[in-house]
């Protein structure tokens, strides 16, 4: 035995003791396989990912076949992914999504269906969520789903679409861009 001790006599200090090369041992490993990183100051936001916003919703427009819009967003606003699926059901259809980065770094999502919003909402959410109140911008009707704290879903009905907002934005950012939809045309296909 390497113990000259008895095993009654061992305590907390010499479990440390023996804990402190294997630590080390681990540390040395992930360093060499470049797999942990010292961020003093916590991490910082890498690179928003490019995307063509405008090329993604025309196409969109062109090709499954109801009322798209493309709205102008505010300058600091990054078109960061886009989307298309098929929500199914007797009351579902296509839709298209895009997503923004805020200019306070928020995530901001826009999608546009033909389904209804009990089927939409669960569907963007990927879980059941429930209407926790409803904002009226410019005279259209919102109903929020969500709950504070959490990621936040707006729904609209604009006629042959619903509009549907999702993201962690704030509301000032959801109501910016709900006033843009209002009065944004639907693009020619």
């Amino acid at each position: 035995m390497a113990n000259s001790k008895p095993r009654i006599l061992n305590n907390n200090r010499d479990m440390v003791w023996s804990l402190i090369p294997l630590v080390i041992a681990c540390l040395l490993i992930a360093g060499v396989a470049s797999q942990c990183s010292l961020s003093p100051g916590g991490p910082k936001q890498g690179p928003i990912p490019n995307f063509d916003v405008n090329s993604a919703l025309q196409y969109d427009a062109s090709e499954i076949g109801f009322p798209v819009r493309n709205p102008a967003v505010p300058e600091g606003w990054t078109p960061n992914s886009g989307s298309r699926a098929t929500i199914s059901g007797d009351s579902g259809g296509p839709a298209t999504t895009v997503g923004y980065i805020t200019g306070t770094g928020a995530y901001l999502q826009l999608t546009q269906s033909t389904a209804s919003e009990e089927l939409l909402v669960p569907f963007v959410a990927g879980e059941p969520v429930y209407a926790s109140g409803a904002q009226n911008v410019s005279g259209r009707d919102w109903v929020v789903y969500g709950e504070e704290g959490s990621r936040n879903y707006w729904v609209s009905d604009f006629g042959d679409t619903r509009i549907l907002l999702g993201g962690t934005a704030t509301t000032e950012d959801f109501t910016m861009l709900a006033e843009t939809l209002d009065v944004t045309e639907p693009l020619v296909p």
